[in-house]
């Protein structure tokens, strides 16, 4: 098998499910008393199977409660799935919550190594990257000051500089949003030389742009099962269609009837007058 045809991500029959209480002593019951069962079952993913090649970058796409988070959690470890089976080759590192990893009352600098030590480097293999995270990061003399004075986008930098810097694969999760578009596009274009590299990128978002410019396929969940996988540009189309919730009217005819509920809704304005005031003895915003 060629190196670029090998699989670095395989999972199979992958569920996960979530016990609902309606009451909180209910939880406690059912601990207590084994046949009391006051639960009901939500299943975050069912039955989900997924094979990703060494230097893909995927974009994951899917409304809110998809799964896409769970998915993402399952396979760096932070969730245990309820079954099924998840193989990963190399080393991954995740952007998921930036900065878990650091302690706000040591400075930037000594979380660079913190950061690299809880990933598993040896301090030799930090300090041979030492110096391209704090290029990356970009944030000055604040490096010598305590993370807990930084700002959000500092912070940021810093967290996204020291993961980036160490996987083969890259676990990203709505991260990009924070700092500024220099920035942003200082991330991607490292994602391109992950890509060069063979390296390999999940990409979790809600930007369509972001997956067209920077991924070579894309998948779309909902209701924790894969409903596409392939074509970035043919998996663009598929997500607009489901999130304006036009994916089963092909014909003209339920097109324009679903345009005019939305017309309509967005016309009827009698909640909005009822609740929509710009300060409780204001002016009615409508008026």
């Amino acid at each position: 098998m060629k190196k670029e045809d090998e699989n670095i991500i395989e999972i199979k029959d992958l569920c996960k499910e979530y016990k609902m209480y309606h009451r909180k002593k209910d939880r406690l019951l059912e601990i207590l008393l084994p046949k009391y069962e006051k639960h009901t079952t939500f299943k975050a993913m069912d039955g989900f199977n997924l094979n990703v090649k060494k230097g893909e970058i995927v974009g994951i796409l899917g409304r809110n409660g998809a799964g896409k988070s769970t998915l993402l959690k399952m396979i760096t470890g932070v969730v245990v799935p309820t079954s099924g089976e998840i193989k990963v080759k190399g080393k991954i590192s995740s952007l998921l919550e930036l900065g878990t990893a650091f302690n706000p009352e040591l400075t930037g600098y000594e979380n660079i190594y913190q950061h690299g030590q809880i990933m598993g480097l040896t301090v030799e293999e930090i300090k041979a990257k030492e110096k391209e995270i704090i290029e990356f990061a970009d944030i000055g003399e604040h490096l010598s000051q305590p993370v807990k004075t930084y700002s959000s986008g500092m912070f940021a930098r810093l967290a996204f500089a020291c993961a980036i810097n160490v996987p083969d694969i890259l676990i990203v999760d709505e991260v990009l949003s924070v700092g500024d578009m220099a920035f942003q596009l200082k991330c991607f274009k490292k994602f391109e030389q992950f890509k060069k590299k063979g390296k390999t990128i999940l990409f979790v978002t809600h930007s369509i742009s972001d997956v067209l410019n920077n991924c070579n396929r894309a998948i779309i969940l909902q209701h924790g099962e894969k409903i596409f996988d392939g074509d970035v540009k043919e998996g663009v189309e598929e997500y607009k269609k489901l999130i304006t919730k036009m994916k089963d009217t092909n014909s003209a005819k339920g097109k324009n009837k679903i345009t005019k509920e939305v017309i309509n809704s967005l016309s009827e304005k009698s909640e909005w007058e009822k609740t929509f005031y710009i300060k409780p003895r204001g002016y009615n915003l409508w008026k």
